[in-house]
């Protein structure tokens, strides 16, 4: 497989792209980008500033479109620019760029496009706008679709990792305590992930919840094991409740 890793070929692959869909239209963007990028190995920073670019060049009401063809091709690029894409419109037009997020990710029925697009759209959206964006992912808790729970997590491991304010930390671990004990393994993967995080990055909330955690026996292992992971990784809390585990636990 072809690599590209630098930015002039991206731009170049990226232009005839823009110029062939404003020529004849959105079925020939869709093989040619393909062929130009989504069939080519290239780093998700690059393949976001492609995506940049087609935001930038592609009239506002013409850009869904495009997207829903560039997933429609299901591949882990195509995931990306579309990610990208979505997320930028966020900004303008959040509500319907969460709900054409949560339309990709059912659609693609994979780990890996829940973790792309969750990350780039929910995650970056709930940073951003966390008042408006907690009340949906609350929804989401309920959703009978298991990547739309696992979102849950994706959003939260990425608004956490970027610096999410502390309180709102809080009410997305509080989200994340009710999720505890669920089974399914790609969305306990998505939880675990968010609550390892946590732990790492505001282990005083750890603390703070630590009844919450160790006492309720609706609280399941592998949620408790996470959350030991992440206190791991901060020197204070490294020990304090190391008798909880068993070595075995620990194994990430």
């Amino acid at each position: 497989m072809e690599s590209i890793t630098q930015k002039p070929k991206i731009k170049s692959g990226t232009d005839k792209c823009i110029d062939t869909f404003q020529k004849k239209g959105v079925d020939a963007f869709g093989k040619i980008i393909f062929t130009e990028l989504l069939s080519k190995k290239i780093k998700f920073p690059l393949l976001e500033y492609s995506a940049a670019l087609l935001f930038e060049a592609i009239p506002y009401k013409e850009q869904l479109p495009l997207c829903d063809k560039i997933i429609e091709l299901q591949t882990i690029g195509g995931n990306t620019i579309a990610g990208k894409l979505v997320q930028l419109r966020a900004e303008k037009n959040l509500s319907e760029s969460l709900k054409k997020a949560e339309e990709y990710i059912i659609y693609g029925n994979r780990w890996y496009v829940c973790d792309i697009i969750g990350e780039r759209v929910m995650g970056h959206s709930l940073l951003l706008q966390p008042e408006k964006v907690i009340p949906r992912l609350q929804k989401l808790s309920k959703h009978p679709n298991n990547w739309m729970v696992r979102t849950i997590g994706v959003a939260t491991h990425y608004a956490v990792k970027k610096g999410l304010k502390k309180k709102d930390v809080e009410t997305m671990f509080k989200l994340l305590l009710l999720l505890s004990n669920i089974t399914d393994f790609h969305t306990k993967k998505g939880i675990g992930w968010a609550a390892k995080t946590i732990a790492k990055f505001h282990p005083e909330i750890i603390e703070k919840h630590n009844k919450a955690i160790y006492e309720n026996p609706e609280v399941k292992q592998w949620f408790k094991t996470k959350i030991k992971i992440g206190l791991s990784r901060k020197e204070k809390y490294s020990s304090k409740y190391a008798e909880i585990l068993l070595p075995a636990d620990v194994a990430d």
